[in-house]
């Protein structure tokens, strides 16, 4: 069996070409994680829920698939960044160390339980937002983004993922 390359805080400080994956999906993945480490990928990707329960809230059919379009996209919208070593994309470069490590997103252990969690609070606050009660539109929507937050979190700080600086050679 082939080894993987290393993608934790070892490989964040390497050169990104070194390790350049082999065929067409391997490319595709690598572009996409590089791609979404861009913070205003993070960052935006962060604040697509409330505006896709404002627009289950309202009943805006174009905001909903703007906003789903907007998911779907966005890991591949930004370009790739030239640090890593921010708070965002360090967000997904320890998601992504976490899924190559095979450790799943949902289970009864920590953190993957807020996942688990997170199910319920993610109907409630649908529901909510179906029915139209802006209170429990506003807590679910508050609840998930907690939640997914915190999971998120603890994934960093279990993979020590630290990111990488600006390239030596770049005018920054």
């Amino acid at each position: 069996m082939e080894p993987t390359p290393p993608t934790g805080p070892a490989a964040s400080d390497s050169d990104p070409d070194s390790d350049a994956p082999s065929g067409l999906r391997g490319r595709f993945e690598a572009t996409f994680w590089e791609r979404h480490a861009n913070p205003w990928s993070a960052g935006t990707r962060i604040l697509v829920y409330p505006v896709l329960m404002y627009a289950v809230y309202r009943r805006d059919r174009r905001l909903f698939l703007a906003a789903v379009a907007f998911t779907a996209i966005n890991p591949v919208l930004f370009p790739r960044p030239a640090r890593t070593d921010n708070y965002l994309s360090r967000i997904v470069l320890a998601e992504r160390e976490w899924l190559d490590a095979e450790r799943g997103t949902m289970g009864l252990d920590y953190p993957n339980v807020l996942n688990v969690l997170n199910v319920p609070v993610t109907l409630y606050a649908f529901v909510s937002a179906i029915r139209r009660r802006p209170v429990g539109t506003l807590l679910g929507t508050l609840g998930v983004m907690v939640l997914k937050l915190w999971w998120v979190d603890a994934v960093v700080r279990e993979t020590g993922v630290t990111g990488r600086g600006p390239d030596p050679d770049s005018p920054e």
